[in-house]
């Protein structure tokens, strides 16, 4: 039982190279998934690149299909951390950060 414990530990530590979050502090203004692509930018600052990933189809509660902007942005290193933002529609969906070199 406590060699399971510490495997299941062991591969938890090994998969956290990457992380998602719902939240990120730039200074001391506060992002969260759901603002504005412009609110982003106003609290952060311009980022280190910003990469247009293509189109997506998004449907809303009533079916109706749009395409939408997909766009990545990197912020970093800070603290050894990169940050990595995904924008939908002018809206942030995701927030990932990874261990910088």
């Amino acid at each position: 039982m406590k060699s399971l414990a510490l495997l299941s530990l062991s591969s938890l530590l090994l998969a956290g190279q990457a992380s998602a979050a719902s939240t990120l502090r730039c200074g001391s203004a506060l992002i969260s998934l759901g603002d504005h692509i412009s609110e982003v930018r106003s609290k952060c600052g311009q980022p280190r690149s910003r990469d247009f990933l293509g189109y997506r189809e998004v449907f809303d509660d009533y079916g109706y299909g749009q395409e939408v902007k997909v766009e990545e942005w990197s912020y970093g290193p800070r603290s050894g951390m990169l940050y990595f933002l995904r924008f939908e529609g002018n809206r942030l969906v995701n927030i990932e950060s990874k261990r910088g070199n």
